[in-house]
C-alpha cells in the first residue's frame, strides 16, 4: 500500500502549513477585479481622462454595451470609478478614476511595458 514501510507501519508525515507558499492576499483581491475580461482595458483608457460611455464603447473593440455597463459598475463598487451624469438635454453619462483607480496607471504603464517585451502579439492568436 502508498505510504507505508515494508514492514506494514504506516509513514506518518508532518507537515508545516506555516511554511507553505501562499499567494498574497492583496494579489487575490487585485485580479479578483482586475483580472476579470474588459476591466483591465476599461481602467487603462480611463487613466487617459474622463469619458463619456460612447467614447469608452468605442476605444476596446469587441464590448458590448452590457459588459461595458456591468464592468463600470462593478469598478464604481470598488472605488476605483465614479459616475458623473450631466444634465441636458442630451443627458451625458461620463466616467473617471478616482484617486485610487488613478493609483493604478503606473503599474498599468509596467504591465503594458511588460507585455511588449515577454508576451508578443503572435503569441495570443489572431486579435481585432
Amino acid at each position: 500500500m502508498a505510504g507505508q514501510y515494508p514492514e506494514g507501519m504506516a509513514v506518518e508525515r508532518s507537515h508545516d502549513v506555516a511554511g507553505c507558499k501562499r499567494v498574497d492576499g492583496g494579489i487575490t483581491r487585485v485580479f479578483q477585479l482586475l483580472g476579470k475580461r474588459w476591466t483591465g482595458p476599461i481602467v487603462s483608457v480611463l487613466t487617459g481622462g474622463p469619458a463619456y460611455f460612447v467614447d469608452l464603447r468605442r476605444a476596446i473593440p469587441g464590448i458590448s454595451e452590457r459588459m461595458l455597463s456591468d464592468r463600470l459598475t462593478e469598478l464604481a463598487a470598488a472605488g476605483l470609478v465614479v459616475r458623473e451624469v450631466a444634465e441636458g438635454p442630451p443627458l451625458r453619462v461620463s466616467y473617471r478614476l478616482t484617486e485610487a483607480g488613478a493609483a493604478l496607471k503606473p503599474a498599468l504603464r509596467e504591465l503594458a511595458v511588460w507585455a511588449e517585451k515577454h508576451l508578443p502579439e503572435e503569441a495570443l492568436g489572431p486579435g481585432c
